[in-house]
């Protein structure tokens, strides 16, 4: 390989997870919000390649979904790593050059990584490297076979390994590169002389070495290696992806008061000087002005929330809301889809649907904003400065003016002009010693059995 030696990336993703149990493929599975085949091509494209072609089954359209604009092949039938390696020939035909392959469940490994790779392969003039790992317990793991010189001569599987070779720690993670036309060359020498009756790529370091080609390895760090087939083995990576997501927030200028109980997504977008308490989950979508303080337990989707504002606790923002500058959505409060202007406030158990809330305007506890008429869904406006009584509904489509006020406890149906004041409730009448007389005959009843 030439040290400016084009690359290009084939992603294996046609296997079929059975130990996942799930009718979903297993590269398909979230991790902080992203199927994990997304964390793999992010990692492929900053690779910078040429192309970059994924290997799928038939009935695997949803991955094709992920990875468009990029190419797939598929694998009629899942008969090896060599074998779905081989599927992408015809799509590299006229590339010359370095053939990096990575797997779809294999979503850690960081770009740094792989380019240190490629480049220990450019500067050996190797034609193969393969990528290793040092467990300190490698049982399970196939062994890979060097010579003196250090290159590559063989990979051995547990089950095939002897006395001496199990106690080699020098393990293969599954990465591989090599140059083409020659690895789709080599490929073709693989048998299927094996129990599961497969053609591997552990098989191509031996016919490497059987035709003159050099296969050297490098090593990757231990945690960059874990892959996915099972629900817990999911779990693991999802921790390890949150603590790199939390390490990114807090690296940017954000303070997380109990980070393994903050939750981020792969695009969340934190400012400075923002402060997060625990148990806050931020799902995709979001994005956090600078000096925000999110309280504990709040959860906020697909919403933006601006320089200032105070969020929660025990609040939810669900999506396609905004929260502007120096707002205030408090204690179990929830907005959907609406947009919370600078300066509003709603500070307690208030729900504010399908609405516009002005600058400046005070919604009080116990607000609702009824949207939904069992058909549609309907808009509200809240004009800036106006001022909402506690325990108020507002039925919409409603706009209550600028300045306008509403009295506690009213059920508002139409419109508000500006500075005027809403009362929409029944006028009370007290009955003079009702209370002692029900009382009275109530005790008389119970008197009476």
């Amino acid at each position: 390989m030439s040290k400016a030696s084009p690359l290009s990336i084939i992603i294996l993703a046609a296997g079929k997870g059975t130990r996942m149990k799930s009718a979903l493929p297993k590269v398909m599975h979230s991790l902080a919000g992203r199927p994990m085949i997304g964390w793999v091509l992010e990692t492929a494209l900053a690779l910078e390649p040429e192309q970059v072609t994924t290997v799928i089954a038939p009935d695997q359209d949803e991955i094709k979904n992920v990875v468009h604009p990029h190419q797939c092949v598929h694998q009629e039938e899942q008969l090896g790593t060599a074998h779905a390696v081989q599927q992408a020939k015809e799509s590299l035909k006229n590339f010359k050059g370095t053939v990096l392959v990575l797997y779809g469940d294999g979503p850690l490994y960081t770009p740094e990584t792989l380019r240190h790779f490629l480049k220990n392969i450019q500067n050996a003039g190797a034609d193969f490297g393969y990528l290793g790992m040092t467990p300190d317990d490698p049982t399970g793991y196939g062994r890979m076979i060097t010579d003196k010189d250090g290159y590559v001569t063989g990979i051995v599987e547990e089950k095939d390994a002897d006395a001496a070779q199990k106690k080699i720690n020098l393990c293969w993670t599954g990465v591989m590169a090599g140059s083409a036309p020659e690895i789709f060359d080599l490929i073709e020498k693989v048998d299927n002389n094996n129990a599961q009756n497969e053609y591997y790529l552990t098989d191509l370091p031996a016919l490497a070495a059987r035709e003159g080609m050099k296969t050297i390895h490098a090593i990757a760090p231990i945690e960059e290696t874990l892959g996915v087939n099972s629900r817990a083995e999911l779990a693991v990576l999802e921790s390890k992806i949150q603590d790199r997501l939390r390490a990114r927030a807090m690296e940017g200028g954000a303070t997380l008061i109990d980070p393994a109980s903050t939750f981020l997504s792969f695009d969340t977008k934190i400012g400075q000087d923002v402060v997060i308490e625990p148990n806050v989950v931020l799902g995709p979508g979001v994005t956090i002005g600078d000096h925000v303080c999110l309280y504990a337990f709040t959860h906020i989707e697909q919403a933006n929330i601006e320089s200032g504002a105070e969020i929660g606790p025990f609040a939810r923002i669900r999506p396609k809301s905004s929260v502007g500058e120096g707002a205030v959505i408090g204690n179990f409060c929830e907005v959907n889809r609406s947009h919370i202007e600078a300066g509003a406030k709603s500070k307690h158990l208030s729900y504010l649907g399908d609405s516009i809330i002005g600058g400046g305007a005070n919604i009080g506890a116990g607000t609702v904003i009824a949207n939904y008429d069992g058909f549609e869904k309907h808009k509200t406006i809240v004009g800036p400065g106006s001022f909402i009584g506690t325990n108020s509904t507002i039925i919409a489509p409603v706009t209550i003016g600028e300045g306008a006020i509403v009295a506690a406890g009213s059920c508002v149906t139409n419109n508000v002009p500006e500075d005027a004041m809403a009362i929409g409730r029944a006028r009370q009448e007290n009955r003079d010693g009702w209370a002692a007389i029900y009382r009275g005959k109530k005790l008389e009843q119970k008197k009476a059995g």
